[in-house]
Parts: structure tokens; C-alpha cells; sequence
């Protein structure tokens, strides 16, 4: 017989979590929901895996403008870049959303989206977190796992919607949490047509299209 949720302390969040999902696949119960109206949708970042010391996203720019810097000399003196360069974990801590814009439009535009898709999947691949030393996608809240595949047990088909990027989220979901790239939800940003080599591509511009 499978144990439900064996990372959860036996208390009323998980006992909530067994009386919703038995009310609502019991047939004939006055709560009962048809499987294919069963959604469960789910925040990213410090839901299903942690948000410290910041926003994985985040660290993933850092490590960008890194990789990126010798091609931009000019960023040795020019912020938000000077103090992703020098360390200066102070001035990066106080980033505001021009900050934040800056470094993104810098390390997330001017490729394909297929292209941006294989460089995320690299870092993820290899990227370490700066505090444990793990792999990002080792830095998953176990309990939520635990969570999602109880919930598919019971025929309910589970949701990202978050604030993060979704090109970025879809480039490892359905891998980490087995949430395939067309149920995921996120903060989107313009693209434009081209033709490159003969082939139709989607190219990422510099500008916002939906802060989700």
C-alpha cells in the first residue's frame, strides 16, 4: 500500500490535504469534481523549490553577465554590471526593478528562443547553488514532489504559475517536477519573427510583454 505523503508531519495541513482531494474524487459526494476539471496550480519560487539566498533566476543573470563579460568591457564600469562583476553582494541585494531589468534584458534577449532554452538547460545542468553546493534542481522542497504525485494519483493535473520567466521554467520543468512546458505559466517577453539559415525562428527582444 502506498504511504500519502511520508514526508509530512501527521497534523491538520496534510489531514487538509487528504479530506479535500477524498471530497473532491468521490463520486456522488456533494464536493465531487470531474477529473478533467481537476487543476492544481502551484507558485515556483519558494513553493516548490527554494528562493535563497535569491531568486534562482537571478543567480542564473549573474552567472550570464559573467559568462558574457569579456565581450563587454564597458560593464567593468557601468552598474547594475560593476557590482554583479565585483561581488558587491551590498549594491546587488539593493537592485530595483531598472537594476533587475537591465541585467535581464542583457543575459535573457538577441537569441532564439530555442537558443535561450539550450543555455538554460546547461547551467541547470551544471550550476551550483552558492550555499550548499547542490545542483538547482537538487534544491526541490521534497514534500512538494511528494505532493504533485499525489495529487496525479487522483487525476489532477497539476500547473506553474509564477512570476518567473516561463521560457526559463519550461526549459527544465517537466524534467524536475514532471510538468510539461505547455502547463506552465509566467512572466512573458516580446519576440519577433525572423528567418535565420533558412529556418523560421522566434527571436527574444529586449522588451517586457507580460510581468505575470
Amino acid at each position: 500500500m502506498t504511504i500519502e505523503l511520508p514526508s509530512w508531519k501527521d497534523g491538520p495541513a496534510k489531514q487538509a490535504i487528504v479530506d479535500f482531494v477524498k471530497a473532491v474524487t468521490t463520486e456522488g459526494g456533494e464536493f465531487y469534481v470531474a477529473p478533467e476539471d481537476r487543476l492544481a496550480v502551484f507558485d515556483n519560487d519558494g513553493t516548490l523549490w527554494t528562493e535563497q539566498p535569491m531568486y534562482f533566476q537571478l543567480l542564473y543573470a549573474i552567472d550570464r553577465v559573467k559568462e558574457m563579460a569579456p565581450d563587454f568591457p564597458e560593464w567593468a564600469q557601468t552598474q547594475p554590471f560593476q557590482a554583479i562583476l565585483e561581488g558587491d553582494q551590498e549594491t546587488i541585494a539593493g537592485f530595483g526593478m531598472a537594476e533587475l531589468t537591465a541585467v535581464i534584458a542583457a543575459t535573457h534577449m538577441g537569441m532564439t528562443t530555442d537558443e535561450f532554452a539550450q543555455i538554460v538547460k546547461s547551467w541547470i545542468n551544471s550550476a551550483r547553488h552558492p550555499t550548499t553546493g547542490k545542483k538547482y534542481t537538487d534544491m526541490i522542497f521534497q514534500p512538494m514532489l511528494e505532493l504533485l504525485r499525489y495529487l496525479r494519483r487522483h487525476a489532477f493535473t497539476p500547473y506553474i504559475v509564477s512570476g518567473g520567466g516561463v521560457e526559463f521554467m519550461r526549459a527544465w520543468s517537466e524534467r524536475v517536477y514532471g510538468i510539461p512546458p505547455q502547463q506552465v505559466i509566467g512572466t512573458t517577453i516580446e519576440t519577433e519573427f525572423e528567418i535565420r539559415d533558412g529556418r523560421p525562428v522566434l527571436v527574444r527582444l529586449p522588451e517586457m510583454n507580460l510581468f505575470n
